[in-house]
């Protein structure tokens, strides 16, 4: 496998590569590093990726790992999840604000949950990965995945709907 292929293998993935990366370890630059790195990684495998039935999900398990070892190595005890993914169309001022708000108190209550649930929600509900896919990157049955996804929800939902009615969490 030459360099232009390579590229074109890559090409489709890299970016959901770095988003995912970008959402663990939260610095642009230390996601950038992680890209690069399972990047590499992937071109030192480069004669044996015919192998594998998908090479975005080899790439995505990679970058998970990295990433969490990464962590682990900073002994960091959070992580941060940031939604950048909406589009603003101006609305008015308060809408923004509340919408910011949301958005805030969302992100306070992922970043409470688990790893594994923050990073289901991030390949489910961020990355739009299918089941199947999620489940060869996590190595998780199907089933428990959407058992988790329908739990952190759930806590999600629960936790938004006591803020708005009691004004505190």
């Amino acid at each position: 496998m030459n360099q232009v292929v390579f590229i074109e293998l890559i090409n489709p993935f890299k970016d959901k590569v770095f988003r995912l990366a970008k959402r663990l370890l939260t610095s642009t630059e230390e996601a950038e590093d992680a890209t690069q790195e399972v990047l590499v990684k992937l071109w030192n495998k480069k004669d044996n990726l015919e192998s594998y039935n998908s090479i975005e999900a080899l790439a995505m398990t990679m970058t998970k790992n990295y990433c969490l070892d990464q962590l682990k190595s900073k002994r960091a005890s959070n992580l941060q999840i940031v939604h950048n993914n909406f589009t603003d169309r101006q609305p008015q001022l308060d809408k923004q604000l509340e919408d910011q708000d949301s958005l805030e108190w969302v992100e306070k209550i992922i970043n409470e949950m688990p790893e594994q649930m923050q990073l289901l929600l991030q390949l489910r509900d961020v990355e739009q990965y299918e089941f199947e896919e999620i489940a060869k990157i996590v190595n998780m049955n199907e089933t428990a995945i959407r058992v988790a996804l329908s739990r952190a929800r759930k806590k999600i939902r629960e936790s938004m709907t006591n803020t708005h009615l009691y004004g505190t969490k």
